[in-house]
């Protein structure tokens, strides 16, 4: 039983008072109000063959069928389905968007291969937050929950449907379906377990990217894991851009997040989701927000049992500490593709652990490839090669950077944080070796990519405790006789704070 953010519709049992609201304490009461916010889904739906894979695309297959004028479709369709089969179920979305209008049938536009894996995605289910999320073609993993939510909220907030109502105390409704109130719910939730309950994360790893079937969490499921953090601010960016204006769904989806698997030449817009997400709701305002609905909740069942005996100081606290751990985990740091989503070799023999905090980061470029990765897709696949080229022609157990940066906007994961990687000669356990996909000989990486690197990438790693915070940055040629990285992007990171530009070792230029 995971410790998911539990649907809590009027009705269902009320949590007894005194007792310490811990879902790890109690699974027998998030089991109750999951069973009560879903009716009748004991039995399971029967497997398939002609059920779609867990795709964006495909999602985008059925909302072009449930939106197409001439079978009676609009914007608004997909949004108001979704809700009917579950996607708002928490108190506060149904303060917000209103109650479901009852359980709906199979529309004659889906197949029913189409309609079981909508079911599938958005009856959700707290025990396993895993089942509502698929694979985007930027190599994300998005929550379809927050996501819809935040659409219909955008749509109406822009005049398409019903009028938002106004809440008591004042709450933007937008950030209220999509993560503020799963935000203070999971850390009113951890607060009142033991001292090991997480409130967010992990990420997971899908069974083949290019046929997501299966989608298994790396951890234990949190009230937030990765999906629903990424689905909710998806959700906010794309409702905050309808409502200046209603588009049909599916045309909003396909321009965000790109199609075909990422096979297309550029960096899709929704790869720039943390900075346009800070831009909307940086860390102040998502307090604020967060808060805001805290208070609301305290005006409904079963939810204001959560703060029964909580004071205005108190539920303020909770609100800053849930802001500050979202936006340094999911805002301010940047976004890491794991080694099973790229799909990287098994490591070769044992690997050996790092001692963090470490005191050095060393810079390089890949130079094979040449040229830069602009999708997850030509990232991946660089990955492989690379990781074939070390372990295959240069003997090593592994591909041997730490961490290589794509021009996609992403981060892959190659030895990673914890293991000591063969990325510069005599210093490997001194500090992380950092790639940038491509040659930057006479180049430079686009500016977005540099910003990944000195203005995310590092300054996450120090308050993260992976790296000190006089840590020192060189270029691989400092170390050992090379031009890596680059004659361009070495004159680039001189200017770049931490940059130590004494070689060390003796005989260098």
């Amino acid at each position: 039983m995971s410790c998911r953010v539990s649907p809590w519709p009027t009705g269902c049992p009320r949590v007894p008072q005194g007792v310490a609201m811990s879902c790890r304490m109690f699974p027998w009461l998030l089991l109750a109000l999951s069973v009560c916010a879903h009716p009748g889904r004991g039995m399971s739906l029967a497997v398939s063959p002609v059920v779609p894979p867990r795709h964006m695309d495909s999602v985008l297959d059925i909302l072009d069928a449930l939106e197409s004028p001439a079978r009676g479709g609009s914007p608004g369709t997909a949004a108001a389905l979704g809700r009917g089969l579950g996607v708002c179920s928490t108190p506060g979305c149904r303060a917000v968007l209103g109650e479901p209008l009852g359980n709906p049938g199979r529309p004659p536009a889906l197949t029913p291969g189409q309609w079981q894996l909508l079911t599938e995605l958005l009856h959700h289910d707290p025990a396993t937050p895993e089942l509502g999320a698929v694979l985007a073609p930027d190599g994300s993993t998005v929550a379809l929950g927050p996501l819809l939510a935040g659409i219909e909220a955008g749509l109406r907030s822009g005049g398409f449907g019903r009028p938002l109502p106004t809440l008591n105390p004042p709450a933007d409704p937008l950030l209220a379906v999509t993560i503020a109130e799963a935000l203070g719910t999971a850390f009113l939730l951890a607060q009142g377990g033991d001292n090991n309950a997480t409130a967010l994360g992990p990420g997971g790893c899908w069974d083949d990217v290019e046929n997501p079937q299966n989608y298994t969490l790396r951890g234990p499921p949190s009230p937030v894991p990765d999906p629903v953090a990424i689905g909710a601010m998806d959700g906010v960016v794309l409702g905050a851009q309808l409502a200046r204006g209603p588009l049909p769904v599916a045309e909003l989806l396909r321009s965000y997040y790109g199609t075909g698997n990422g096979s297309e030449a550029e960096r899709p817009p929704s790869s720039y989701r943390r900075r346009v997400f800070r831009a909307l709701a940086g860390q102040g305002r998502l307090e604020k927000e967060v808060e805001a609905v805290l208070e609301l909740l305290r005006t409904l069942s079963p939810t204001s049992e959560l703060l029964r005996g909580m004071g205005t100081q108190e539920v303020a606290a909770v609100a800053r500490r849930a802001a500050q751990e979202f936006s340094e985990r999911y805002v301010e740091c940047p976004a890491i593709v794991p080694r099973c989503l790229w799909g990287a070799r098994p490591y070769r023999g044992s690997p050996a652990l790092l001692q963090p905090p470490l005191g050095s980061v060393f810079l390089h470029h890949t130079l094979e490839p040449s040229q830069p990765c602009r999708t997850f897709s030509a990232c991946a696949h660089a990955m492989r090669n690379m990781q074939r080229f070390h372990q295959d022609t240069r003997g090593w157990d592994d591909i041997g950077y730490s961490f290589a940066v794509g021009s996609d906007g992403y981060l892959y994961e190659g030895r990673g944080w914890h293991w000591v990687g063969a990325h510069t000669k005599g210093y490997n356990t001194q500090g992380f070796g950092v790639g940038i996909i491509g040659n930057f000989t006479g180049t430079l990486p686009d500016p977005d990519t540099l910003a990944l690197v000195r203005d995310e990438l590092l300054p996450c790693a120090v308050r993260s405790g992976h790296i000190r915070q006089d840590f020192t940055l060189r270029g691989h040629r400092q170390l050992v006789h090379t031009d890596c990285p680059g004659n361009a992007l070495f004159q680039e990171i001189q200017s770049w704070p931490s940059f130590q530009g004494t070689p060390v070792a003796l005989g260098l230029r």
